[in-house]
């Protein structure tokens, strides 16, 4: 179960010309293989008459569902080649499609496997990817004395920090990651003398997005 993993947070549309081919990527991400075959077919219609439009998936934490397809390229030179792009940058839920116009001058093998391979490549680098993480949420009450302490704890440790209330008391709530969850309760316990109250909340992914953590609906590993 990744604890961790990357996702295209807006997606993106390149093109690149090889011997005068066009090969255009579109990216896209996605929650299902539904949505993938959907957006599939929205591009076969806005680029109704190009000769190929290869593809490769990913869907899941631990991707539990990967396809491509060479759509009449020769075999593994396209669809292949995609999905080890998603792959070695460890990209899930995401869709690339590669729209091809042929130029009239054949590639070869290894020319069609460098050109699918650069157009999701360029694809993916022109859109926004983010990491999600998986966190608990705590939240956390204390005194006025004992606030800044804890805003310096979860600073050393580059935990943000969602909400911050002031009444009577301070009451924050902190996105921990799991692995950190025990640690971080203890140096908050000792940084306020045991005069804390910690109270653990659901777990979460959550991404940074700038300097701004967005939390995003829970993604369960579909084998849990």
């Amino acid at each position: 179960m990744s604890k961790e993993y990357h996702v295209v947070y807006e997606g993106a549309e390149v093109e690149i010309v090889e011997k005068k081919s066009r090969f255009i990527a579109t990216v896209k991400p996605i929650d299902s293989e539904e949505e993938a075959l959907e957006f599939l077919q929205n591009i076969k219609k806005k680029y109704w008459n190009a000769t190929h439009h290869c593809y490769a998936y990913v869907v899941g934490r631990d991707n539990e569902v990967m396809r491509c397809s060479d759509d009449g390229e020769p075999s593994g030179t396209a669809g292949k080649p995609m999905l080890d792009v998603l792959l070695k940058q460890n990209i899930h839920n995401t869709v690339v499609i590669v729209t091809r116009y042929f130029g009239g001058t054949l590639l070869g093998t290894g020319g069609l496997v460098r050109a699918y391979s650069k157009a999701t490549t360029e694809g993916l680098a022109s859109s926004t990817v983010i990491l999600k993480q998986r966190a608990t949420q705590l939240n956390v009450e204390a005194d006025y004395n004992g606030i800044g302490k804890i805003q310096y704890v979860l600073g050393q440790l580059d935990i943000p920090i969602v909400r911050i209330d002031y009444t009577d008391t301070v009451n924050l709530t902190a996105l921990v990651l799991t692995d950190l969850l025990e640690q971080v309760k203890s140096e908050i316990t000792e940084a306020t003398g045991g005069k804390s109250i910690l109270k653990e909340d659901d777990d979460v992914d959550f991404a940074m997005i700038g300097k701004e953590p967005v939390i995003f609906p829970l993604e369960k590993n579909r084998e849990e």
